[in-house]
């Protein structure tokens, strides 16, 4: 049985991962090292990487997927604003359905938050 997929996301440099998901999402840190931080809220997990070389090859976009959007878009939205993402800073209902809002960082790593119908 597959429990979870967690992404590694990479950053010139720890205090840029850790400055979105633990002072923007309100992540804890699980474990840091050198060059490694795990962090986690809920259920969602993400591993971040200092590493300059993989930083610049690659800004990724995630999604979580929550049952509670409207919430966590307010909690962001009170907390760090400028994280909002411009083209999708509020919460809207997308074509295939779902509710969503994203996040950007100065980065340009994208978060997105989906809420799907319940069923």
């Amino acid at each position: 049985m597959m429990i979870r997929l967690i992404p590694k996301i990479f950053f010139d440099r720890m205090a840029e991962g850790l400055d979105l998901f633990v002072n923007g999402l309100g992540f804890k840190v699980l474990h840091q090292d050198g060059e490694l931080a795990v962090v986690a809220r809920d259920g969602a997990k993400a591993y971040v990487v200092e590493s300059a070389e993989y930083a610049a090859k690659d800004r990724p976009e995630v999604a979580i997927e929550t049952d509670s959007i409207e919430d966590i878009h307010a909690e962001i939205a009170a907390r760090r604003p400028d994280l909002l993402h411009p083209n999708l800073s509020a919460v809207i209902k997308r074509p295939w359905g779902a509710l969503e809002f994203a996040v950007r960082d100065k980065t340009d790593v994208c978060v997105v938050f989906r809420q799907w119908p319940a069923e």
